[in-house]
């Protein structure tokens, strides 16, 4: 029995290996191809063509075969064809948070904040050179009352200092006067007493 199956199985597996070539063969040509050889094979019978049943067998299980890989095929290019949609989607969302980025960043480069509100660089020269001319307009007028009460306070001083000069004076020539006329006083004192 063993030396049968040994003898036997080499024959059976070289048999199995010609039909499934001849499968493969079969499947390698195009369907079209496959009808014409059925149509020419086939027998005809008045104006009706007779296909063998194998031979139509054959033919609906490679057309069913297409039709499944077809169906297969569309299937997997669907699955893909979602997956791409999907990814399409997220790279546009990605754009569009880069484009906001981008131009709040663009807003950020070209944008001062000043006490928490974010203005442009020009507005922030034009106000700060507005408040440097303003406070240089300040600088000039507290400047130019200075220098007016500076005169004023010189001149004062001036006068002051005059006016104790003057007073200086008075006091000597009424000193010298009070002298004089105590020596007179004396002087009238000391002739009375004489008397």
């Amino acid at each position: 029995m063993k030396k049968i199956f040994i003898i036997a199985l080499p024959l059976f597996l070289y048999a199995l290996q010609a039909s499934a070539q001849d499968s493969i063969q079969v499947r390698k040509n195009t369907l079209n191809e496959q009808m014409t050889e059925a149509f020419e094979k086939s027998n005809s019978y008045q104006e009706y063509k007779v296909i063998k049943k194998t031979q139509l067998a054959t033919l609906k299980r490679n057309i069913l075969d297409s039709i499944s890989g077809l169906e297969k095929k569309m299937f997997a290019q669907e699955n893909e064809l979602g997956l791409q949609k999907n990814e399409v989607d997220s790279l546009r969302q990605n754009l569009k948070n880069t484009q906001q980025n981008l131009t709040n960043a663009k807003e950020k480069e070209d944008g001062i904040a000043i006490f928490g509100i974010l203005t442009s660089k020009a507005t922030y020269n034009i106000i700060m050179w507005g408040i440097i001319l303003i406070l240089l307009s300040i600088s000039g007028f507290l400047f130019y009352r200075f220098l007016n009460s500076n005169k004023i306070t010189n001149a004062a001083q001036l006068k002051m200092a005059e006016m104790e000069i003057e007073l200086e004076d008075y006091r000597r020539n009424s000193l010298e006067r009070e002298q004089k006329l105590r020596r007179k006083l004396q002087d009238e004192i000391n002739k009375n007493r004489k008397t």
